[in-house]
């Protein structure tokens, strides 16, 4: 009697532990740097549609970096879904990322893929400006036009962006006046006496964004798609694109190096590339790469933006350089804390 009871425990226990190890082989690890009702819908229909459970948490993209570099003796994660491309280059040149070559990059350009497949391109999301419509009438501004209207007295203390440091869309601000100044020199010199009309820098690049939409700060700097969300919303914000020409982040996916899900990270990096997914990703508003889905209409036109000549590339070689210099020659002493 004694040894059945004994047998049935271990049945019992080996059945539970078989039932443990089904449901790890059934789910996937994963940091993203999309916004968190995105990242939601978009691994919940991944789970409805492969029965793979996305265990998931939500990073700035500088986050997303500094954390995978931490744990890359023992990955804690298999995937990395959006985020700028520039620091999804950096992650590969600090060996973080596995190359993968999925039949559905097809789907993408070239010019917004890894060559090595270290990285793939989902989306671009042009730099613009927020501007609460009440609060402006009661101080009496107009939505800036232009980044040299930014430096304007009356926007002193009046805008927020994110801090370089951590946040890959403010990182996408700095490169991006480098080359609308045409010169990194005069570029930092604009960068200091814009720093005379920011209020704060935030630790995410979509906080600036948010506290525009209820009337914290006046003007904010961030990306066109994450603005528009916030305005279809009911947010009383005017939106414009910088006049004097504005670049973009080429949100991107990678898989880590050595991630303990590996399998089933392949399975949603291929997923992510189909038509489901980016149908799903076109709807904030963003101009997805793939040919699988269409843009939504968000009421601009790329082809009216005078978009800078970006190259990520050079952005990420000379990231660390680059952040180094901001944080020791722009931000007024206390105002880089970021929240």
């Amino acid at each position: 009697m004694v040894g059945k009871k004994r047998m049935l425990l271990l049945v019992l226990v080996l059945s539970l532990f078989a039932a443990s190890a089904a449901m790890a082989a059934d789910s996937v690890k994963a940091y993203t740097t999309l916004e968190e009702p995105l990242a939601k819908a978009l691994f919940e229909a991944f789970e409805k549609e492969t029965g793979i459970h996305v265990e998931w948490v939500r990073l700035t993209t500088g986050e997303a970096v500094a954390r995978i570099e931490a744990e890359k003796a023992n990955p804690q994660v298999s995937i990395w879904v959006g985020g700028v491309g520039t620091l999804h280059i950096d992650a590969k040149d600090k060996g973080l990322t596995a190359p993968y070559r999925s039949r559905a990059a097809e789907t993408i350009p070239a010019k917004y893929r890894d060559p090595d497949g270290s990285w793939i391109g989902l989306y671009i999301g042009p730099i613009s400006f927020a501007t609460n419509t009440k609060r402006a009438q009661e101080l009496g501004l107009k939505a800036p036009a232009s980044w040299a209207d930014l430096l304007l007295p009356e926007y002193e203390k009046k805008v927020r962006m994110a801090n370089p440091s951590t946040s890959g869309t403010a990182y996408n601000v700095v490169t991006t006046l480098i080359r609308v100044a045409g010169d990194e020199g005069k570029a930092f010199d604009f960068m200091k006496k814009l720093d005379k009309s920011i209020d704060q820098y935030t630790k995410s690049g979509s906080a600036p964004g948010k506290s525009c939409a209820i009337g914290e700060i006046p003007v904010a700097i961030g990306y066109l798609h994450d603005q528009i969300k916030l305005k279809k919303e009911g947010a009383p914000i005017e939106i414009t694109i910088p006049s004097d020409g504005t670049g973009f982040e080429t949100a991107s996916m990678s898989l880590v190096k050595g991630g303990p899900d590996a399998l089933q990270a392949k399975k949603l990096y291929d997923w992510i590339l189909g038509k489901t997914a980016m149908e799903t990703i076109a709807k904030w508003y963003v101009i997805p790469l793939s040919s699988a889905a269409a843009a939504t209409d968000t009421g601009f036109e790329l082809a009216k933006m005078k978009l800078v000549d970006q190259d990520d590339q050079w952005d990420a070689k000379n990231k660390a350089r680059l952040l180094e210099k901001w944080n020791a020659e722009v931000p007024a002493a206390g105002k880089a804390q970021t929240k």
